[in-house]
């Protein structure tokens, strides 16, 4: 058994970081991740983690840090948000295309204009298509839990992508609840050495990493990108269930957590910390409705969805992001893999928005009455 701590998010997941005793860590500072490095640089400092620690000019100079230390061969580490994400957008494409195990958490944060602070999804959404797998957390055990997990789960040999570990910034980055953390000696044996499998920089062995990829060549390495999306589908629960045999928690499969579904009539699926408010209006108001917490964006475990609404008479998503021009991505990718079933599409909690019960009621009643299939509804919106 671990000690249970009452901390806040930035908190575990810097903790989770130290137990997993990473070689090289990237900081720039952007709110509200800032505090992320802050106590990693003063686990450094103390001596309670060996790692080198390097002070960067930006944020993309943060991510080509960690691409060029994990390319020789080591475990590293770099968070950002909101427009420092925007700003490593180039070099995000670099690290999967390298296969490089790379592992950031994200505290979301809305994409300026107007300049704004606070949680929505709009960054990670923007990188979706980066090919880095995205796992998104409901609460601060789930964020310690989570940056353990990506370790195994970028490191696996099927799969060897980045990975980027979201929570929504101040909702749970700067607030405080109880977190159980693990022995260092055990978490570190749960994740194992970190051993390079196909490429190690040495100027010993010289080799050329990220070279031209031209029209005979190209389509292949984005190929076997997309087969180690598909990889991670299988990698992931398995972690998940290992993590939970040894320490005792665990998040649905790991892809998604479905939450008071089979007896549901109503399904809203969501992601991130609005996932407790969702469970709290089911077990006080409204005992007919379900959750489906999508952990996994990337890769987008559908097909578990589809069988889970199947047949329901009423579905809905929550996005706190919007694809302008179009429909908002949560609800898109489901709509994807369960083109039958009549899906409602709302949008809440953008740029910090509290998402109330009131609004969760709202958001049932959309879907109840069928709304919200062609144009996303807006909750809570004064326009």
């Amino acid at each position: 058994m671990g000690e249970v701590h009452v901390v806040n998010g930035n908190y575990s997941a810097a903790e989770a970081v130290k137990a997993v005793d990473v070689d090289v860590i990237a900081a720039y500072p952007i709110t509200p991740q800032t505090p992320v490095v802050e106590y990693l640089s003063e686990f450094v400092a103390n001596g309670e983690l060996d790692a080198e620690f390097i002070h960067v000019e930006s944020e993309h100079s943060a991510i080509s840090a960690v691409v060029g230390a994990s390319a020789t061969g080591v475990r590293v580490f770099t968070a950002t948000a909101s427009q420092g994400l925007a700003l490593m957008h180039e070099v995000l494409f670099i690290a999967s295309g390298m296969r490089l195990p790379i592992v950031m958490t994200v505290a979301n944060r809305a994409l300026s204009a107007p300049i704004n602070i606070w949680c929505d999804h709009s960054d990670t959404m923007a990188q979706r298509d980066t090919s880095w797998i995205q796992l998104y957390c409901e609460s601060n055990q789930e964020i310690y839990d989570t940056v353990i997990q990506a370790y195994r789960i970028a490191e696996n040999e099927d799969v060897l992508l980045p990975v980027m570990v979201c929570y929504d910034g101040f909702t749970l980055s700067h607030t405080l609840e109880p977190v159980e953390f693990e022995p260092e000696d055990e978490i570190r044996e749960f994740v194992g050495e970190f051993e390079p499998i196909h490429c190690k920089l040495d100027p010993e062995e010289p080799m050329t990493l990220g070279p031209v990829g031209g029209p005979d060549s190209y389509m292949e390495f984005k190929k076997m990108q997309h087969e180690a999306m598909k990889e991670a589908l299988k990698v992931i629960p398995e972690v998940n269930s290992e993590f939970e045999k040894r320490f005792g928690r665990s998040y649905g499969d790991g892809l998604i957590e479905p939450y008071n579904v089979d007896d549901a009539d109503v399904v809203i699926i969501a992601m991130g910390s609005v996932c407790g408010t969702i469970k709290h209006v089911i077990d006080e108001h409204r005992s007919d409705v379900g959750l489906i917490k999508v952990k996994a964006f990337r890769p987008f475990p559908g097909d578990d969805i589809r069988r889970l609404i199947e047949g329901k008479d009423a579905v809905v998503t929550i996005d706190r992001a919007h694809s302008y021009g179009s429909m908002p991505p949560l609800w898109t990718d489901v709509k994807a893999h369960a083109p039958d079933v009549e899906v409602s599409s709302t949008i809440a909690g953008l740029g910090g928005r509290d998402i109330r019960v009131e609004d969760i009621l709202e958001v049932i009643e959309v879907a109840e009455k069928g709304e919200g299939t062609d144009e996303p509804v807006w909750i809570n919106v004064n326009v």
